[in-house]
């Protein structure tokens, strides 16, 4: 019964390993760490293969080619997945840097794409301010928003990332409010010059 226990136990906490992909790793290392070492089985992770003793040649039996252990297995995905960090934080904070914001679309999902990117780059250990995210998300505004840019920049305070999105949620409802107008004061004065006519 305790066989059957340990093993449904055992089955539970592997299925609690995260998918091994290329932006996780250090959970999915963690996850496994922590499973193997609640198993009493991490010590061939943390320790390098043990050399034969030349007293007692037997002591080494059963023990992992040098080419093929466990730590030297789990040092080379790391590896792997080290460089391949350094490219996705390229890649991701290229993508950030060039956002632009057309002036359509909704403004707040805009820049919550901007603020998944910064928190990406932070879980691969490049983490921005969240002033540099502001002035990012500022710069990435059409010139439209200029006047919007120079109102925040005279400003004493700083903004949080939701007091931008806040702020830039109304500013573009200003901006559409006041096209509606025009237009419909153009409509209207086309209208009264047709009818003087």
């Amino acid at each position: 019964m305790v066989a059957v226990a340990s093993a449904v136990n055992l089955s539970a906490q592997i299925n609690c390993i995260p998918m091994l992909n290329g932006t996780n790793f250090k959970a999915w290392k963690e996850a496994i760490e922590i499973i193997l070492g609640c198993m009493d089985l991490d010590l061939a992770f943390r320790a390098e293969k043990p050399t034969p003793n030349p007293e007692n040649p037997d002591e080494d039996k059963g023990s992992i080619s040098e080419s093929h252990n466990a730590k030297g297995f789990l040092d080379a995905i790391e590896q792997y997945f080290t460089s391949n960090e350094k490219v996705d934080a390229s890649s991701l904070l290229a993508k950030l840097i060039s956002m632009r914001y057309k002036g359509k679309g909704n403004i707040r999902e805009y820049i919550m794409e901007m603020s998944n990117l910064a928190a990406k780059l932070k879980a691969l250990e490049l983490e921005l301010s969240d002033d540099l995210l502001v002035h990012l998300v500022l710069i990435s505004l059409p010139t439209h928003f200029g006047q919007f840019n120079v109102s925040y920049n005279t400003l004493k305070d700083k903004w949080t990332l939701n007091e931008l999105i806040s702020h830039c949620v109304q500013e573009k409802e200003r901006q559409q409010r006041e096209k509606t107008e025009s237009a419909h004061l153009t409509s209207n004065s086309q209208n009264m010059k047709r009818s003087n006519e």
